[in-house]
């Protein structure tokens, strides 16, 4: 449980802020106060890189262009954005604020989710994709770290849309590599624009990460990173982790094809196979997440 906001603290916006309850690479999430309705909430307030100009402009566009594109998502899978500003000290993100752990908590070992349940939290996500990319916007950024997971109350939350511009927006400078690189398709390391099918790729890392407790490329450089992503084939995922159904390493395997145009039509079509795979799974298409 978060602690109460304490009634002293800066006031930004009409929000007063408390402790720092995250921080990423592109900004830190306080805990804070709406003054006027007394309704708690997660205040995100962007980190802008020092010294060049340009930089701190490219970086204050790409959080107006996650504020636009977010607010814009009505869904109940997809986090809610309540407000957004800037200030002397830069721009401002309010959202909801979000109970539970991230996926991340899972990635490893001991704590691997059983496979119906990583199924059933990963056919949520490709469902918040397709509505988001239905809208025209892609998230960017899809890793464990930004779903968030609230057993007690059985939600799952696709987060953090600090990367997600619109399908038709301008791309970014050659070189400039925005994301995760560990959880970005081919192409978006080779500098093409994104669209949704890199969002696919990015699920597809995502569900061989919860399901083999490992990412598909893992390399000591991030040199080495790039070159394995761009010319290894991913590791066979039912080799690593015997007993899971063709049907799922056979999707995965698409999902993490190095050519777009190799991977599943859309989000949705992605959904579907999931939901057929829970199904023949436990001869339900209504598997419950698990309460805490």
């Amino acid at each position: 449980m978060l602690p109460p906001t304490p009634a002293a603290g800066p006031v930004v916006g009409g929000y007063r802020l408390a402790g720092l309850i995250g921080s990423g690479q592109h900004g830190d999430v306080h805990l804070a106060t709406d003054i006027a309705s007394g309704e708690q909430v997660a205040f995100k307030r962007l980190r802008l890189p020092a010294g060049d100009p340009r930089r701190r402009g490219d970086t204050q566009r790409r959080f107006t262009a996650e504020t636009d594109a977010t607010r814009r998502l009505q869904h109940p899978d997809i986090v809610r954005v309540i407000g957004a500003g800037s200030d002397e000290a830069g721009p401002w993100l309010v959202m909801e604020l979000l109970c539970g752990c991230s996926l991340e908590r899972y990635t490893h070992g001991a704590r691997l989710l059983p496979e119906p349940v990583v199924l059933r939290v990963a056919e949520r996500v490709a469902r918040a994709l397709a509505y988001a990319h239905g809208q025209g916007v892609v998230h960017r950024d899809l890793k464990p770290a930004n779903v968030m997971v609230d057993w007690a109350s059985r939600r799952v939350t696709l987060t953090d849309f600090g990367l997600a511009r619109g399908v038709d927006a301008e791309s970014t400078r050659t070189g400039l590599v925005l994301g995760s690189p560990a959880y970005m398709a081919p192409e978006q390391l080779a500098g093409a624009a994104a669209d949704a099918r890199g969002d696919l790729y990015a699920l597809g890392v995502l569900l061989f990460e919860l399901l083999a407790g490992r990412r598909p490329h893992e390399a000591p450089s991030l040199g080495e990173l790039l070159r394995d992503v761009a010319e290894r084939p991913a590791p066979d995922l039912g080799s690593l982790r015997p007993g899971l159904p063709a049907a799922l390493v056979e999707l995965v395997a698409r999902l993490l094809a190095k050519r777009p145009a190799e991977r599943p039509a859309d989000a949705v079509v992605v959904a579907d196979a999931l939901h057929d795979i829970i199904r023949a799974i436990d001869g339900t298409a209504a598997v419950p997440l698990p309460r805490s």
